[in-house]
This record gives C-alpha cells, sequence and structure tokens, in this order.
C-alpha cells in the first residue's frame, strides 16, 4: 500500500516537474536571452532603445521578472516604462532577425545592430542584415510577419 502512494506521488512529481519545464523552455525561447543567467536581451535595457536611441547595457539593481526572464534597465523610471506596458518593449518577433526570421530561420538578434522603426524595436545578428532592413523596413516586415509562424514552430517544440 506504501508503495503505491509513494510511486503515485513519485509520478505526480515527474509529470508536474516535465510541465514546468516545457513551459519555461517555450516561454523563454520565444525572447532572445542568456541561457546561463536568463536574462532577457542579454541584460540590455529594452526602454533605452527608445529613449536613448542606443544599447545599453541595464544594471542588475533595476530588474523586472516578465515572460519567465529577467529584463534589466539602466534605471527605476526605464524599469516602470516597461512595467506598465512591457509589450511596447519587447522586440519584434522576440528580438530574431527579422530578415532571417522572413526564411523561417530563427537566428539571435545581436543588441548591439538595432533600428526603431513604428514604434517597434528590431535586432539583427549582423549590420548586413540591419542594412537589408533599413533599405526597406515595410517590405521586410512583411516578409517577417509571413515567415514568423514557421519561424515560431522551430522554437517551441
Amino acid at each position: 500500500m506504501q508503495r503505491r502512494i509513494l510511486t503515485g506521488l513519485l509520478a505526480v512529481w515527474f509529470v508536474t516537474t516535465v510541465i514546468a519545464f516545457a513551459a519555461k523552455a517555450a516561454t523563454t525561447e520565444r525572447v532572445v536571452n542568456d541561457p546561463r543567467s536568463g536574462l532577457a536581451l542579454y541584460g540590455f535595457d529594452a526602454v533605452s532603445y527608445f529613449i536613448d536611441g542606443t544599447a545599453r547595457a541595464g544594471n542588475g539593481t533595476y530588474e523586472f521578472r516578465f515572460g519567465g526572464l529577467t529584463w534589466r534597465f539602466r534605471s527605476e523610471a526605464n524599469r516602470a516604462a516597461f512595467t506598465a506596458a512591457p509589450q511596447r518593449y519587447v522586440p519584434a518577433y522576440g528580438g530574431y532577425d527579422p530578415i532571417a526570421v522572413a526564411a523561417g530561420a530563427p537566428v539571435e538578434g545581436n543588441p548591439a545592430f538595432f533600428a526603431v522603426n513604428g514604434g517597434k524595436l528590431f535586432l539583427f545578428s549582423r549590420e548586413e542584415s540591419m542594412a537589408r532592413f533599413l533599405a526597406n523596413p515595410a517590405g521586410a516586415i512583411e516578409a517577417a510577419e509571413q515567415g514568423w509562424p514557421q519561424t515560431l514552430r522551430k522554437l517551441v517544440p
């Protein structure tokens, strides 16, 4: 009798653990992050792109948990702005390069290569991708929108 109860409890624990890890993977893979630290955008401040127009590293003093990741900010004001409207600051396509996304490939953007267009943040894997995007943002976004569903299937098992 005790053996059955113990086996049942272990089974419940195992299923719960597997579900928890699967949910975390599905959440965190959708936004570019440092897999070792769990920092979104490798610790860069998503709000700084909009306010300062530059890529700036966040500070461990100003953090916020969102979407299963830790987001860092340069100031309390930036953290408050993100907390009030996170979807405004989360990069398009989760920070994956929109040129690669158009081809259905999940290529991580580098926080140093970016553009803000139409109120959205876009990250690029390299300068050439950024230049291609800037040459025709509307066309690049349209192509990325078409490729995003295929890219998502590659990110979430």
